[in-house]
């Protein structure tokens, strides 16, 4: 169902990006590879391996007029956005009374503005063809909150927002939108976190293990594939927030 189809997706150089890149490819979908520093040449590789066409683009997605010119090499050179995930994120962690403006509008900038950027650019392409899938990653932070990230909760709170109206608007025209909310998943942002924090987080997680990139991956082709679920968010997070 997916084969041939051209994906974009966002922060793909690694963790859930690289995971959910590789995923598609497996399937026979044509990469957009997104990226803001760099990509490592084993994870073209390795998309490349599955017989399908990978282009690697670098770029900020905060950046209105990049995520413009990024739809507009797509369309030229692959011919048409079939599935936009939008993964590019980051964090600031910090305790409200000690996090500076930078830390929060940083967070914000990338994580909900960078989201609507590439929405806002792929769902124009999109409403000309009359179809399309768009897959924004929220987080569970983003439905429950966490002392210590105000600003990443706000960002994928709003993410989870932004959602739910995009599908509203654009389902006339049979584009799906839909958020994953990952829990306490192993990428090299949590490796970031202290064993105590770790050990916490574990205690909340009913299935008592941790999250892998490939578990969000599988939900995010799921997605996809599927043009009857459209302005939902899926919490892939162990029971964590049931």
């Amino acid at each position: 169902m997916l084969k041939g189809k051209n994906v974009i997706v966002t922060g793909a150089a690694k963790g859930i990006g690289k995971a959910v890149a590789i995923a598609f490819a497996k399937e026979g979908c044509n990469i957009v590879l997104n990226y803001r520093s760099s990509a490592p040449d084993d994870t073209i590789q390795e998309i490349e391996s599955h017989g399908v066409t990978c282009l690697p683009v670098q770029g900020d997605v905060s950046d209105f007029e990049f995520a413009a010119a990024l739809m507009k090499q797509v369309k030229k050179e692959l011919g048409s956005v079939d599935v936009l995930v939008n993964n590019a994120g980051i964090t600031r962690d910090m305790l409200l009374m000690r996090m500076s403006e930078e830390e929060f509008d940083s967070v914000i900038h990338t994580n909900l503005k960078g989201t609507f950027n590439m929405v806002r650019h792929a769902s124009s392409l999109m409403l000309k063809q009359r179809s399309g899938a768009i897959i924004n990653m929220a987080s569970v932070v983003g439905v429950v909150g966490n002392a210590g990230q105000v600003n990443y909760a706000a960002s994928k709170a709003g993410v989870i927002g932004l959602t739910k109206s995009v599908a509203k608007e654009l389902a006339a025209r049979g584009i799906t939108c839909n958020a994953i909310a990952p829990g306490f998943v192993e990428t090299d942002m949590t490796d970031a976190l202290t064993p105590e924090q770790k050990e916490n987080m574990l205690a909340m997680i009913p299935l008592k293990r941790y999250g892998q990139v490939e578990d969000i991956a599988r939900v995010a082709v799921f997605l996809a594939e599927n043009t009857y679920i459209t302005g939902q968010v899926i919490n892939v997070d162990g029971g964590m927030v049931m």
